[in-house]
């Protein structure tokens, strides 16, 4: 393993800032399909979100275009977001401060909406994130989250980087960073404490100042 790496990739949701409240996106679900003037129970609303998928069957029973339900349901899941970090959610960590002391490219990539991350970033000044990637509003955009490698891919290919290190919290973070030929960190923070993995990242961290230390210790070896 080197940990010299000429860039460091993050999650978001987890990593840079809060995880996102679940009712808000639950909300987007049913709301958006109110807005094609259908109803859903919330548990299948819950279980969307619970398990990340799409909803292509449940938008064909009603007679809906799957791709424009998908894309209402993208639009509203992300300016309900913005409205919660205006109201106060998805605070920043405090121990991104950290990142400043790392002298590679630093970039986002997120299976959140590519729209979500660009207003967080904004919003909190994450200025020191020279690129960020979310996915797309469209059933192709949906189906290129991670664990696929494909937004991973385009930010390697955009920063040219060749020794890339991908920070993350979830199991899907580190398939995706292998998928993609890169090195993946574990970032267990409190809400993943108990998280058992059955996949084995490159290493572990506590938090981003931990890593921090474990990068500029090894730029100066």
């Amino acid at each position: 393993m080197s940990e010299c790496y000429d860039a460091v990739l993050f999650d978001n949701d987890g990593v840079l800032v809060e995880p996102t409240d679940t009712d808000v996106l639950v909300d987007a679900v049913v709301e958006s399909f109110e807005a094609f003037g259908v109803g859903v129970d919330r548990s299948l609303a819950e279980e969307t979100v619970s398990n990340g998928t799409v909803p292509v069957e449940t938008a064909r029973e009603h007679g809906l275009d799957p791709e424009a339900l998908w894309h209402q349901r993208e639009l509203r899941a992300s300016l309900a977001q913005q409205a919660h970090v205006r109201e106060g959610g998805k605070a920043v960590y405090d121990d991104v401060a950290a990142l400043d002391a790392l002298e590679v490219p630093l970039s986002v990539v997120s299976n959140n909406q590519h729209a979500t991350i660009e207003f967080l970033i904004a919003y909190h000044g994450l200025t020191r994130f020279e690129a960020a990637y979310g996915r797309r509003p469209t059933l192709a955009g949906a189906a290129a989250r991670k664990p696929e490698p494909d937004y991973i891919r385009r930010a390697l290919s955009d920063l040219g980087a060749e020794r890339a290190l991908y920070v993350g919290d979830s199991e899907t973070d580190i398939v995706a960073a292998h998928r993609a030929g890169i090195d993946a960190a574990f970032l267990r923070r409190d809400h993943v404490r108990d998280v058992d993995l059955s996949v084995d990242p490159t290493f572990e961290v506590p938090d981003l100042r931990a890593l921090t230390e474990r990068l500029t210790a090894a730029g100066r070896a």
